[in-house]
């Protein structure tokens, strides 16, 4: 899929670019006319509550007469207004609801495609450019698609409040008059300088009070996600710490990550306390404040209790629009935080996405795994080996040998093209089918059907063939569980994993095969068996294994030995330039077995 979102690198367009590429998609007509529908019913919102204005007016001005049809009359009116005022507002909510369910699920589409494509979540995790990802696309993009319509909506409603009903309470309010220096001075329509200067002190206050929370609110989603992959990390090597007594680490370890949330909600918690003490006060004053300075003329019989009751209403609409920062800041704060943590974890899947390997992975006509120049480096710039050269036909048998921690995995993972750091250049036949086999081969969640034919599916390979490998690969007892759903990757142990890895290997039957370390959890006797299996039923293929028991040799033609150029007082010294060179060598055979 062709993703279309974006990044930049100024800070002013990140939130333009989070937001506009839905609106610019194949899906921006029902979305436009979504958000078209919401606004109108928005705006006929606004138009209900003139009209209510109008009826408080007119409602209270009958109860001062004691005029009883008028009474009657203006409670049919209400009866009305608000039946239509109820279903306005409920199709409002339900129609944004279902636009923001279409923008977020848009919008994690276009993230897990940016994510899985080019390998990115692999990179990302190398270089530790974003934390938590599943957070920020399950989490973050949910707040951002849902906090976005609800902030622009009642920022719009507020706006459109505001003219509706400031020329209603200026000429309501008319003018209020008072003496100054011994002079007379006259302020038109002094309810709406009262209420700007009533809604702007608030403002600021709070903006100062709260100013604080955006940071808080950022640092609470990375600690709540820490805690929970920690707690997933637990379960997910529940046996290990186990045979560890590991209990006590755990436990020490998940109290410390829990007490970051608790002190950072403490601060939230005193943040919001304060913002809540001017937010309430600044409230429950604004009811009375309307009729403290409306009192006046109202005494002296310039205006009636319907005009007094008006400028009450008008002056709380005016006032409540002008108060929408103060209302919405604990709102703007979250949104804003889930803005700050998906701007950077979009700059690092795009920085991983567009990153440039210097390792050129290309495909052949030759038929031939061509080697030229290859030099690893980690992450860091650190060099790993001299150049490597090589040539693999088809059919050839290679082990590939060497200290642990020596390079050997990074080896493949470049041959795969997934390792972006070194040089050289790799070509692959680009008609053969490659299969790398890691030492724990991935068992998604679901059957152990779907999971022993991952990545194909669930329907790639027939029934009597699935069962035939598990019997073959001494795994004949999983054959009644094939149809259920489990966590097999917690489920099977070890070894039953790796020979599922071998029965995959079997099934889809690869042209070129990779095994890293793909039989370390076997016993010597099941491994040569499993060996002996793969190579009686796939004679044409061309294996390369990483493996370190000398048994494995006999089932191999070659060896690739990472060698130790450097050494200090006889230890082998990895993280020098250069640390090690590949010795390519013909496995010498005696009485049949490898040497």
């Amino acid at each position: 899929m062709t993703n279309t979102l974006t990044t930049t690198a100024q800070p002013s367009k990140k939130i333009w670019k989070l937001l506009s590429p839905f609106w610019q998609s194949e899906e921006k007509w029902q979305a436009r006319l979504l958000l078209f529908s919401v606004v109108v019913l928005a705006l006929s919102l606004v138009f209900l509550n003139v009209l209510f204005n109008e009826w408080n007016r007119d409602f209270y001005n009958a109860l001062e007469t004691k005029n009883l049809p008028e009474f009657w009359e203006q409670l049919w009116r209400f009866s009305w207004l608000a039946f239509v005022y109820i279903a306005v507002a409920i199709y409002k909510i339900y129609l944004t609801q279902a636009l923001d369910i279409r923008w977020r699920r848009w919008m994690t589409n276009q993230y897990m495609s940016l994510w899985l494509e080019n390998q990115s979540y692999y990179r990302i995790e190398q270089t530790h450019s974003a934390d938590n990802p599943d957070q920020r696309i399950a989490e973050d993009l949910k707040y951002l698609t849902s906090g976005s319509l609800s902030l622009s909506l009642g920022l719009l409603s507020s706006a459109v409040t505001l003219v509706s009903f400031i020329g209603i309470l200026w000429s309501v309010s008319g003018s209020l008059t008072f003496m100054l220096r011994d002079q007379e001075w006259s302020m038109p329509g002094y309810m709406v300088w009262f209420a700007i200067g009533y809604a702007g002190i608030g403002s600021l206050l709070v903006a100062f009070i709260g100013k604080p929370l955006v940071k808080q609110n950022v640092d609470q989603q990375r600690f709540e996600a820490d805690f929970r992959f920690g707690l997933i990390r637990l379960r997910e090597n529940a046996e290990s710490v186990a045979l560890y007594h590991g209990e006590e680490h755990a436990q020490h370890q998940l109290s410390g990550q829990f007490a970051r949330i608790r002190e950072n909600w403490w601060a939230i918690m005193k943040t919001s306390k304060r913002l809540n003490i001017t937010s309430t006060f600044y409230a429950q004053f604004a009811v009375i404040f309307p009729f403290l300075v409306g009192a006046p003329r109202y005494f002296s019989g310039v205006i009636t209790l319907g005009g007094l009751m008006q400028i009450s209403s008008a002056f709380g609409q005016v006032q409540s629009a002008l108060s929408w920062f103060i209302d919405a800041y604990g709102q703007l704060a979250e949104w804003k935080a889930s803005v700050n943590r998906l701007a950077g974890f979009h700059e690092a899947v795009s920085a991983a996405h567009e990153q440039k390997s210097k390792i050129s992975v290309l495909h052949n006509n030759v038929g031939a795994l061509l080697i030229e120049g290859l030099v690893l480096r980690l992450p860091n710039g650190t060099q790993v080996n001299t150049a490597f050269t090589s040539r693999v036909q088809n059919g050839q048998r290679i082990l590939v040998t060497g200290p642990s921690g020596c390079g050997k995995s990074t080896l493949f993972r470049a041959i795969a093209g997934i390792w972006p750091y070194g040089s050289g250049s790799v070509e692959i036949p680009h008609k053969l089918r490659v299969l790398f086999v890691p030492q724990r081969s991935y068992l998604p969640i679901g059957t152990l059907r779907s999971a022993l034919g991952y990545p194909s599916g669930e329907d790639a390979f027939k029934d009597l063939a699935i069962r035939h490998y598990l019997q073959s690969c001494r795994l004949d007892h999983l054959a009644p569980l094939l149809d259920t759903e489990d966590n097999w990757g917690q489920r099977l142990s070890p070894g039953e994993q790796q020979r599922i890895a071998f029965m995959r290997a079997l099934l889809i039957k690869p042209d070129m095969l990779f095994l890293d370390e793909a039989s370390s959890a076997l016993d010597g006797e099941t491994e040569r068996a499993l060996y002996q299996q793969l190579f009686d039923e796939l004679p044409k293929t061309t294996v390369i294994s990483i493996a370190h028991r000398a048994q494995v040799a006999e089932f191999h033609e070659h060896n690739w030995h990472f060698d130790p150029l450097q050494t200090v007082e006889g230890a082998a010294r990895p993280e020098a330039p250069a640390a090690y060179q590949i010795i390519q060598t013909e496995l010498r055979r005696t009485n049949g077995k490898a040497v």
